[in-house]
């Protein structure tokens, strides 16, 4: 439905200088769709697929954290310092009022003394499904031929040359075989499983979302949680398992997304080759992808309960959403080591999505061997957690990890929602 938006990075000034490059291409894309100049089938003018409706950051601390300093210094390092707005300085309240972001000051009606967290009034939200056929159409409309869907469009084995370790296309379940001079695997939470030589480097992990959707009919609930009214958030992201938690404006079918990230989940299997690694659990799996870890449940009821008490009787709706982490949150995009003809994208760690419009750039440079001014690619290839290194992401637990789905009580999205109406 949505990705949240945001160029804020703490530390990281080179993630920050990517992001606001990704903001310039989504607003283009805006510009195009308004404009006419690209519609892909089903799109108006009136569509959007970048909303700068705010990127609000709340925590119970007092005062910013380490991460929300170190972004504020380096957004007015190049210039934007007026972006980022502190809660809890009346005179930062008051330019965000009058820059018409009012609304994203204290959504959750907080004592203002206590609202302690940042405004980034450059952030927002992608309609990730919009952006994800826009991009797709663009694709289509440059001569990509598209195998979508179905066993044509699901891969069943690497083509291989027999006199050499080299790949040199797949075969679809459909038994077509697909010749290519370069195979690129980017396959989302599906790509550990697929390139075992990952072990180690990506696991695929789990975050737990809820969908809240509005009455039709309920104007000051829609009004109230409308993009132009309601910011994109995060609340105590990075505080660990007790926090974790983000969330949207409705969309235009009336729904509300909280997403909790506090722990990482993971769905631990034995694969043919008699390895353990985490697979995703999606609706083109037969397990049941409507059931919460009982600890996520509990984390949004408890968030919902104190700041959003208008949707506790609204129907709801929950899933799984997988991710691929790297231990080091970096991306992974390079050669496969030893093996000719084949190439991985992947290691979103849960923030990749917001560069959908420029990240293609630097794959494309790795392909063809070029550096790049801000040395994304060193830090995007294939390496291993060295002796002594701290991971940022822990991962390939196995099955005795706490994290590991089969170790979690499941609660039943009709169970959950049943809870959230009776507090």
């Amino acid at each position: 439905m949505n990705k949240i938006m945001r160029a804020g990075y703490g530390s990281q000034l080179e993630y920050q200088t990517l992001a606001l490059d990704s903001v310039s291409h989504f607003k283009q894309w805006n510009e195009e769709i308004k404009s006419g100049q690209t519609l892909p089938p089903g799109f108006t003018k009136s569509d959007i697929i970048y909303c700068n409706n705010g990127n609000l950051t709340v925590n119970d601390r007092e005062g910013l954290t380490q991460f929300d300093i170190d972004t504020v210094k380096n957004f007015a390092a190049v210039g934007l310092e007026k972006t980022q707005l502190i809660l809890t300085n009346p005179d930062h309240v008051k330019q965000a009022e009058a820059e018409g972001f009012g609304f994203a000051v204290n959504p959750f009606r907080r004592k203002p003394e206590e609202n302690h967290g940042v405004l980034d009034t450059y952030g927002g939200m992608v309609y990730a499904d919009r952006a994800c056929r826009f991009a797709l159409y663009k694709a289509e409309v440059l001569g990509v031929q598209l195998v979508l869907g179905g066993a044509a469009g699901t891969f069943s084995r690497f083509l291989r040359d027999a006199n050499v370790n080299k790949i040199v296309g797949v075969q679809t379940e459909d038994g077509v075989s697909h010749r290519a001079a370069l195979t690129i695997m980017a396959c989302g939470g599906w790509t550990p499983s697929l390139i075992p030589e990952l072990d180690g480097l990506c696991e695929t992990t789990s975050g737990s979302v809820t969908i809240f959707q509005l009455p039709q009919g309920n104007q000051p609930l829609w009004d109230r949680f409308a993009p132009e009214n309601f910011p994109t958030w995060k609340y105590k992201i990075r505080d660990g398992a007790a926090g974790g938690l983000y969330g949207f404006a409705r969309d235009s079918q009336g729904r509300v997304k909280i997403g909790y990230r506090g722990t990482k989940y993971t769905n631990p299997q034995t694969q043919p080759d008699g390895a353990v690694r985490s697979v995703p659990i999606t609706r083109w799996t037969r397990e049941s992808t409507r059931q919460l870890p009982h600890q996520a449940a509990e984390v949004i009821k408890g968030f919902v309960q104190q700041y959003l008490p208008e949707l506790l009787s609204c129907p709801m709706k929950s899933r799984l959403c997988w991710y691929t982490d790297s231990f080091d949150n970096h991306f992974v995009i390079d050669f496969l080591p030893g093996t000719e003809g084949l190439f991985v994208a992947t290691g979103g760690s849960g923030h990749g999505f917001k560069f959908l419009p420029n990240l293609g750039k630097y794959v494309v440079d790795k392909i063809e061997g070029k550096e790049d001014e801000f040395g994304f690619l060193g830090k995007w290839k294939w390496r291993s957690l060295k002796s002594g290194e701290k991971a940022f992401n822990s991962i390939m637990e196995g099955t005795r990890s706490a994290r590991a789905l089969h170790r979690q009580t499941l609660t039943r999205e009709d169970s959950l929602s049943t809870q959230l109406s009776l507090l």
